[in-house]
């Protein structure tokens, strides 16, 4: 009867603002590279109390994944609600409309529905630094308004960035700078908070799609100093790595990071970077602060849905690994918050298994809004109603390793991942015994039956591969420039 009541009230609360004739609003807050190491997921040491106020506000999403860790094979599944084998998107060069020019996006929708839709900073693919200041891979067609910003981070700070692997670009480097004289708001973060606060002052009195797009906890890590002052050095551990992964044959497969461990940097210069990358995690919280205090001051938050997102996460050395581009839990999962006006579940937490391709159908969902027919994800409105209702849906991440793919799924219990269609492995983890993957049941006979049920999701998900173990039709010729063969 309770469960009953409360689904009837968060219904009723939604169905009167339509039939009071207030679309809801949506404020899409997206990061960059940001891991699950967030107060509100659990985290004992980093600091994020606004990305913790937000949970308490809305449904925390305990077992989100993205669709390729990666960042515009992500976001393009994403603001397409398509999967990444729809999209074609495996790389940062494909734009996703070059085989599919009349896809309709997820800020186009609301667009179509009499929406505003607006953004700032990075949604879309934009090389991290290099990009900034720029529409890298944006998508035109999805905005009515963009803006760009640029802070000092990007202008004036680069030659005193310590980098402890100079031989990669910025982007994908172990490297950071505490700012000790620049403030929040000359930092590109605080602008693009600047400028989202400024839209949405501008825009507070229609039906508004605002996605206001964070550049960091993405590398290089360069904040103001006073972040870094937040963790003491004493405090920040580098995760264990288990003594025989170096002899396991999966190991070269694995490796999303090279040379192995930890970008061949020391331990001691791992930490450092593990606390700057802590330091971006608080800097950015701080901005996301400024832009929901102004939703508060607005009068906003009666009306408008709050949606935080990462495009997939981050290693910090697990497993020997830094950043993203693996199968592990690490890089897959990723953070996920949805508010809701008149959310009678607020502040709860669900464990149901969800995807970043579900946030689209979602959207749609709560703002009454009619989506485009085709959609790959589900609307998770039924968990936001009730955290513990019953789902049936498996997450699916996939990545390339050189010449052949990587395909994952992820279900409450289980990650099943294969490699070269198991040519070159295969691994199955129990999360409930083993929640960090360091042991792996696909040869144990003990495991034989989760492992048969995972392996036939592998199948049904990814039902157009190759035989043999090849990539997936399309790939090479897009990673060559050359015209990508016709989607499955």
């Amino acid at each position: 009867m309770n469960k009953t009541l409360l689904t009837i009230g968060f219904c009723f609360a939604v169905t009167a603002l339509h039939a009071a004739d207030k679309k809801l609003n949506v404020l899409f807050i997206a990061v960059d590279d940001m891991n699950n190491d967030l107060g509100c997921y659990g985290d004992p040491l980093v600091k994020s109390p606004n990305i913790d106020r937000l949970a308490k506000q809305g449904t925390r999403f305990e077992r989100a994944y993205c669709q390729y860790p990666l960042c515009s094979p992500s976001r393009s599944s994403l603001m397409t609600g398509l999967r990444p084998g729809t999209t074609r998107v495996f790389d940062l060069q494909y734009h996703f409309r070059q085989d599919m020019p009349d896809v309709v996006t997820l800020p186009q929708m609301f667009m179509k529905a009499g929406y505003y839709a607006g953004r700032v900073g990075k949604i879309y693919h934009y090389g991290n630094p290099g990009d900034i200041g720029t529409s890298g891979l944006d998508d035109p067609a999805s905005w009515q308004e963009h803006v760009n910003p640029a802070g000092r981070d990007k202008t004036s700070l680069e030659p005193d960035i310590m980098n402890y692997t100079p031989k990669r670009g910025l982007g994908s480097a172990m490297a950071y700078l505490a700012d000790k004289e620049g403030k929040d708001e000359e930092h590109t973060d605080g602008k693009v908070a600047t400028e989202g606060i400024r839209l949405l002052e501008a825009h507070k009195d229609k039906p508004f799609f605002l996605a206001i797009g964070f550049y960091k906890p993405h590398t290089p890590w360069i904040t103001p100093g006073k972040y870094f002052d937040l963790y003491s050095m004493d405090a920040i551990k580098l995760p264990e790595i288990a003594p025989d992964f170096q002899k396991t044959a999966l190991a070269p497969a694995l490796m999303s990071t090279k040379p192995w461990p930890y970008m061949g940097v020391t331990p001691d210069q791992a930490r450092e970077c593990r606390r700057a990358y802590y330091a971006a995690i608080s800097f950015v919280d701080a901005q996301i602060g400024r832009v929901l205090d102004a939703v508060d001051r607005l009068g906003l938050r009666d009306n408008t849905i709050i949606v935080f997102w990462s495009d997939h996460g981050y290693h910090l050395g697990e497993h020997g690994l830094w950043m993203k581009q693996s199968c592990y839990e690490e890089a897959a999962r990723v953070p996920v918050i949805i508010s809701v006006p008149g959310q009678k579940t607020a502040g709860q937490a669900t464990l149901r298994t969800v995807e970043l391709v579900d946030l689209y159908p979602t959207l749609a969902d709560l703002a009454g809004v009619t989506p485009p027919a085709g959609l790959q994800g589900f609307s998770v409105r039924p968990l936001i109603e009730d955290p513990k209702a019953a789902w049936s849906h498996a997450a699916y991440t996939q990545v390339q390793r050189g010449a052949f793919p990587g395909y994952s799924v992820r279900t409450e219990r289980w990650r099943y991942t294969e490699w070269d269609d198991g040519a070159k492995g295969r691994e199955l983890y129990d999360h409930d015994a083993d929640p960090k993957e360091l042991q792996n049941l696909a040869e144990d006979p003990k495991a034989a039956a989760a492992l048969a049920e995972m392996q036939a999701l592998v199948k049904t998900n990814w039902p157009a591969r190759v035989a043999g173990g090849k990539a997936e039709p399309g790939f090479r010729e897009k990673l060559l420039g050359e015209k990508p063969t016709k989607p499955d």
